[in-house]
Formats: structure tokens, sequence, C-alpha cells
């Protein structure tokens, strides 16, 4: 009779047994199922993945849909292309036998570590199986099959002939296969005619080629990988220090691109780069995934066609070489167009570099509407007077004294001047905003508060204001930087009245056995009270209060039967002109001015440089929709007299002529009398001094009848 653990013993053998047979049939079955390496030039069909238009009709691009591929021999690729793939690629190829088990381990070690096992140990030989006879699915039954294959190649083939096949079946990205098609595509030259400099680019490439594609946002990141490969080929004995030097220094000048069937570029590597951060390379180059986007083609060609035209009436008349559009369904949030730069393929103004998305630009005054947002919602009104008269800002008064000196340039100063150099005396919130005067503008920010005011942009989808302490009262003339798609999508809040839905480009994107891997999905969030964002588009939207600003150009801002509200905004050195528009349907921002960051020629300002451009396609667009217009705002007002349009006060049966803050405490401002002392407040002589001044000038009896 067995004892129990006799019976455990051969309980466990006969499982073992078992598990040995049935390993051993899997193992069988796998070696049937591979193909036999006679040419390692067989290729595996590669699936492309398709991105496509809002109605998926309209194909955008085709993600390595055919291969173009040159063979060569080995002669006609030189030495150091080889040493510096390998120098990137696998530094054990010559000594290993298809696989690097310290390479594994090692790689095993860091994704452990770091706990993302985005770390791989293929060697090269690996890789050219992977990439000749096996699918892209990550399954053991799949990396079985490539250790096998490896092997059989190195016991079949040279170290020198499978390197070679290797450089000519890789992808370089932008449907480049091989080191023949790469060289030609990228310098325009054949393999064998490559620098050091040129091969080292082209091995930076092969672990990410859609990422560091020289035509897409990460040149920066592919120059710094070129060096890294070239450092390793000195530690590794394959160049000398005269070398290592002279390719470093060596400037690489990549062909612009051949866009072909391309469309909508900007937009369209905008996906592609987001397909790959989620879904990785491998999935995106060679699933066939099918990806629907928010974009409609036919207002994408207006908006091409508008930018197109307006930049070469814009180089013409003030030297602006770029410009670029984004325009916004409010509604969904969706992106319906997007321009990014004149032209994808102009080196000249670095057209592949997406200015609507990647560039970071002063926005001038179209960061206004934040500042008087943030007013409203602490309690001022549309009403509220402040003066607009010469002001300095800073409280030092040795170095910055009251009596305003326009020709002092000491940067410690603040006394903006208005676009126009006049000034107006006292104005109305809704007079400053709508005119876009700097001064009031100024004080309502300071009203509104510095922090609030950088939280309320935030809350409405600028992203782009980090470190608060970087910025001072000039952040409501542009002083921070902010994205056009940003901006967008913040004044797409304002359209629907203070609700956000998330910005998104994307609708659907499909495996290629049509599994839905993601779809669209709103999710509105209410960020501010309807009220606010009423106040804010009641004055932007008013023909008559922006008059004054636009003047003879007021009509490329009106649309027959159609209500739109527009902001523009010029930073003070024309470098960056901005408009953005909105209806309840529609947002649209265009900013204009040249690559090289200098200023545009003769005042080219958002009203001449950016405004025909939006102008131009608005009024292509916007005839398709039937007519919505805003929902007035609620009636307010206020018992405290500056905050109900008055600015002279009668106290004690004396007129008085006061800044604001004389009258209340900024930050509880509906509290009449809540300012006992009014030169508590820091800014108090400052305003104060600039108001009697302009009073002096502008009421004959102010000094005897005024302020007892």
């Amino acid at each position: 009779m067995l004892t129990r653990s006799k019976k455990f013993l051969f309980f466990l053998i006969l499982f073992l047994l078992v598990l040995g047979v049935w390993s051993g049939w899997q193992l069988i079955q796998i070696v049937k199922e591979l193909p036999h390496p006679e040419r390692i030039d067989n290729l595996q069909p590669i699936q492309s993945t398709k991105i496509y238009d809002r109605s998926g009709e309209i194909l955008l691009w085709e993600i390595h849909g055919e291969q173009n591929r040159t063979v060569v021999p080995s002669e006609e690729i030189p030495d150091y292309a080889k040493k510096a793939t390998v120098a990137i690629e696998d530094q054990g190829f010559y000594n290993h036998s298809a696989l690097d088990l310290k390479a594994i381990f090692r790689a095993l070690l860091k994704n452990i570590i770091t706990g993302n096992f985005s770390q791989g140990g293929s060697t090269i030989t690996q890789q050219l199986v992977k990439n000749v006879f096996l699918t892209p699915e990550k399954t053991l039954k799949r990396k079985i099959k490539e250790i096998i294959l490896a092997y059989w190649i190195e016991k079949n083939y040279s170290k020198d002939q499978i390197l070679t096949q290797y450089l000519n079946q890789i992808p370089y990205g932008s449907n480049a296969y091989g080191i023949e098609s790469a060289a030609k595509m990228f310098f325009g030259k054949k393999a064998k005619d490559l620098t050091i400099a040129e091969s080292a680019a082209l091995a930076a490439l092969i672990q990410s080629p859609s990422y560091y594609s020289p035509w897409g946002s990460h040149l920066e990141e592919l120059i710094n990988r070129k060096n890294y490969v070239l450092k390793q080929m000195k530690n590794l004995g394959f160049i000398d220090e005269q070398q290592l030097e002279q390719a470093l220094g060596e400037k690489l000048n990549f062909l612009a691109p051949n866009i072909g069937s391309l469309k909508a570029p900007h937009f369209t590597m905008m996906v592609r780069e987001y397909l790959i951060n989620k879904y990785g390379e491998e999935a995106v180059e060679n699933g066939g995934l099918k990806v629907i986007t928010t974009l409609d083609w036919k207002m994408q060609e207006k908006a091409e066609a508008a930018v197109k035209e307006g930049v070469k009436r814009n180089k013409e008349l003030y030297k602006g070489d770029n410009a670029a559009l984004v325009a916004q369904d409010p509604k969904t949030g969706q992106i319906l167009a997007l321009v990014g730069s004149a032209d994808y393929t102009d080196k000249s103004i670095d057209g592949n570099f997406n200015v609507a998305v990647q560039g970071k630009r002063q926005p001038g005054s179209t960061f206004k509407p934040f500042a008087y947002l943030t007013a409203f919602k602490k309690g001022y009104t549309p009403q509220t007077i402040v003066f607009d008269v010469p002001t300095e800002f800073s409280l030092n008064k040795e170095r910055c004294p009251l009596e305003v000196n326009f020709s002092n340039r000491d940067p410690f100063c603040f006394h903006p001047q208005n676009f126009d150099e006049i000034f107006r005396g006292p104005v109305s919130f809704k007079q400053a905003l709508a005119q876009s005067i700097n001064i009031p503008s100024v004080k309502v920010l300071y009203l509104a508060g510095l922090k609030e005011t950088i939280e309320t942009a935030k809350k409405l989808g600028i992203t782009t204001l980090g470190d608060e302490s970087r910025y001072g009262l000039s952040l409501v003339l542009g002083g921070g930087e902010v994205k056009l798609i940003d901006l967008v999508n913040a004044y797409s809040v304002f359209a629907q009245e203070g609700i956000k839905h998330p910005q998104s480009f994307i609708l659907k994107v499909e495996d290629q056995k049509g599994r839905v891997l993601e779809e669209y999905k709103d999710d509105p969030v209410q960020v501010i009270e309807p009220q606010y964002a009423r106040l804010i588009n009641d004055i932007l939207s008013d023909v008559n209060l922006r008059a004054g600003l636009f003047q003879s150009s007021l009509s490329l801002t009106t649309f027959e039967g159609y209500q739109v509200a527009l902001k523009t905004g010029t930073t003070n050195d024309y470098k960056d002109a901005w408009v953005v528009g909105y209806t309840p349907f529609l947002t649209v921002g265009v900013w204009a001015g040249r690559t090289d960051n200098k200023p545009m020629e003769k005042r080219g300002g958002s009203i001449l440089a950016a405004v025909p451009i939006w102008n131009s396609f608005l009024r292509e667009i916007i005839f398709n929709y039937p007519p919505e217009t805003f929902t007035p705002p609620d009636p307010v007002s206020s018992s405290v007299p500056m905050l109900n349009g008055e600015y002279i006060i009668q106290i004690n049966n004396s007129p008085h002529i006061h800044n604001i803050l004389y009258y209340i405490d900024k930050d509880n401002p509906q509290q009449p009398g809540s300012q006992p002392n009014p030169g508590n407040d820091p800014q108090f002589d400052n305003w104060e001094y600039g108001v009697i001044e302009w009073a002096k000038k502008n009421i004959s009896n102010f000094l005897s009848d005024y302020n007892h």
C-alpha cells in the first residue's frame, strides 16, 4: 500500500510527465508552423493604419500603406552605417549567437525597476526575424518562434549577411523601408554616400521612426539621439576622436517632406503622435488601425486657403511669413479644422512645426476676457467705472514717480500705453474690454486678482501658465505665453455659457478586426456660472461697442443675420497678432506673425494681419449653419455708484471725483463704505494721482468745487 508521500511523488512525476509531453507536442506544432528561412527577404505583409476625416470617407493619410524599398548589396552600405546601427541597436551583435542573454536580463531588470516594461533585449537577428517572418502580436508563442528562427538564421548566414538584410528590411519612417530608401528620402543621396553623422541619424531613427522623424515635432530629440549614437561608436572603437568631433559638428540638412497624398498634415501628424503614445509605434505602423477623426475636410480646405492667402498678403505688407488657424465646435469640443503653419513643406518657416498646437506665444489682449470674467465673479459689473489715464503701477516711488514719463524705459517701472496712445478718462468695464483699452484692463486685473485670474484661465483651458510668481499685472496685456489651440478651447467655454467640453480630435479607433478601441464621448463640465459668461458674450458681440476700435475694418467683424463675438490681441512689439471669434456653434482662432519671432513691419497688428484671415475663413463657413444668438445676461446693477456707471459722486453735498479704490474694498466691491481708509490699498496713490491730474485738465472748476 502506497503511503501518502509516495502517492504525492507518484502524481507529481505523472503531472511532470504529462506536462513534458504536452509541452513537447506544443513545440512540435510551433515548429511545423515556422516558415523555412531559405530566403530572409520573404516579407510578411504589413497592414497599414488609415486616418480619415469625420465622414469616414476622406482618407487623410495611410501610415506605411506602401513600402518604399530599394535593396542594395553589402558593399554599397558604408561600414560606419553598419557600425552605427550595431552601436545603438545591438552592441554584442558580433559576439552573441542569436540571443544576447546579458541584454535580456539587463532589460528585464530595468523594466522591473521602472515598472513600465518598455525596454527590450532583442538582438538584430531577432528584429530581422520579427520584421520578415512574424506578425507584431505579443504572445509567448510568437516569442518562441522568434527565438527558433533567429538561431536558424545565425546558423545559416554570416553576420554581414544578416546585418545587410536587416538594413535592407527595417522601417525608417515615412514609408521608407531599408537604408537606401531612407537615405534618399531624408538626405537625397544613396546610402553609399552617407556621412558618419547622417548614418548615425538614420540609426537613431530605428527605435521609433515616427517619434524621431525629422519632419515631426521631435527633431531636437532626434539630434540628441544621433549624438548619443556617435559617442557609442567612439566608445566601441568604431570611430576615433577626430571623426567624433567632426560628426558632432556637422549640420544635418534634411530634405523637406514630400507629403504626397497626406491631407491636413499638421492635424494628421498630431493624430499620429497621439496614436503612437497610446497604442505604440508597432501597432500604428503595422496594426491596421482605422481612425475616424473629428476633422471636417471641406472646412479644412477653406482654412488652408484662408491662411495661405492671408500670409501671402501679410508678407507683402508687414513681412509676416506665417499664420495658424484652429476651428472648434464649442458644443462638443471637437476640432473641425487645424492649420499649423502657412506651408507644411516650407523649410524657411519651419513649416512642419505646428504653431497651433506646439507654439507658445504671447496672446496680447486676447487674455483680457479672463480678467474681466474674474472681476464679474467677484461682484464688479459691466458698468463699473475705471479711469483711462496715465498711471504708474509700480509702487517704488523713488524709482518710478507718479507723474508718468513714457520715455522712462526702466523695466522695474510699469506704465503701459494704449494702442492708439489716447487717454479717454472715465470708461466702463464693457467699453474698456470691447475696445481693448490697456490701462483700464490692467486696473481690472488688479481688482480681479492676479492669482484668481490665472486660476480662471486654467479652469477654462489654458495649460501653459505654470509658475504664478513669474507674472505681474502685465499678464492682462499678454505677458504670459499660450497655445492657439488652448485659447480656442477657452473661448469655446464662453460660447457655451460656462460649459467646458473636453477638446478632442478622435471620433473612433478600430483595430484590424473591427473592434472599437476607443470612441468619442463627451464629458461636459460647468466651470463658470452662465451669467458671467453671458456678460462676456454680451460685450464681445456688441458691434456698436467695438466700432471705435475697428473703425474702417468693422465690416470684417460682422456677418449679416449672425451674432458673432470676438476679441483681438497684439503684442506691443507686433510680434504676435491674434483674433478669436465665436458663435454658439463655432469658435475660430487665428495667429499671425513671423517664424523668426521678429516684429512685423508697419504696425502689422491683429486688425490688419489676423482679422482678414479669420474673416476670409468664417465668411466661407458661417452661412452653412442656421443663425443662433447668445442668451442675454440678467440685468446687473449696484448700489455702489462707481459700479453703477457713475464717477461724479455726491459726498456731504459736495461732488467728488476719485479712483474706484477710494470707495470700495477691491475684494468686496458690492459692500459700500467697506473701505474706510482708501490709503490702505497700495495702489491707491498711484491711481489717484492720474485721476486728479485728469480732472484738473478736463473740469474747469474742479479745484474750487470738487473733493471738499
